[in-house]
Order: structure tokens, then C-alpha cells, then sequence
């Protein structure tokens, strides 16, 4: 099952130089592990969100391989220090080769 909506972001839109501010991401998603049969007794294939990756201005500072054991709709919570203003990037890759991305901006105060 490939990624189905949009992925949701939350991030401040402005931040003073050196806050710590937390980031959080949600994103609609099966996580199908691979394990369980359909109806006709054949195994489901595995499709699983298995890289989330976030980078400021073009530079990844966080990094996230998930594995079957994640549950569906998966959601991430982490912190970043705020340095200058800038652009956010977020992108899920899953099994069937289907990626999704978010952008977001924050603006120093």
C-alpha cells in the first residue's frame, strides 16, 4: 500500500537563535509487516515506511529506519536547536518505492 495523504508537520514558525524547539510528524500509512494472510490464506507482502529522514537548508540532521514492528499512521516527535531562519524537509520512502515530502519554514524572532 503505497503512502495515502499528505504527511502532517508541525513545526514553530519562528524561534529565537540557540531554542530548542520540537518538531513532530505524522504520517497516514498501513505498515503492512509482511506477516499476516489475507482471506484466500496468502501472505500479505511487507510495505512498511522504512526511512524518515529531516534536513534544514538542504543539510539532513536527523535520520529514522523503521522496521515491521512500527504501528500504522507513524508518528515522530525529536528537537532541533534553531540557528538561523530556514526551510525544513521531510521525506518518508517506503517499500514499493513511494516517497512523500513536507516543507516547512521557520524564521528567527
Amino acid at each position: 500500500m503505497a503512502i495515502k495523504s499528505a504527511p502532517r508537520v508541525r513545526v514553530p514558525a519562528q524561534a529565537k537563535a540557540g531554542e530548542i524547539i520540537e518538531i513532530k510528524t505524522l504520517i497516514s500509512h498501513e505498515m503492512e509487516s509482511g506477516q499476516r494472510k489475507d482471506a484466500a490464506g496468502k501472505t500479505v507482502p511487507r510495505d512498511i515506511i522504512n526511512t524518515f529522514e529531516a534536513s534544514f537548508n538542504g543539510k539532513p540532521f536527523f535520520k529514522a529506519e523503521w522496521f515491521p514492528s512500527i504501528s500504522a499512521n507513524p508518528f515522530q516527535s525529536f528537537f532541533y536547536k534553531a540557528k538561523e531562519s530556514g526551510e525544513f524537509t521531510f521525506s518518508w520512502k517506503d517499500d514499493t518505492g513511494g516517497e512523500q515530502k513536507a516543507i516547512a519554514k521557520l524564521t528567527m524572532a
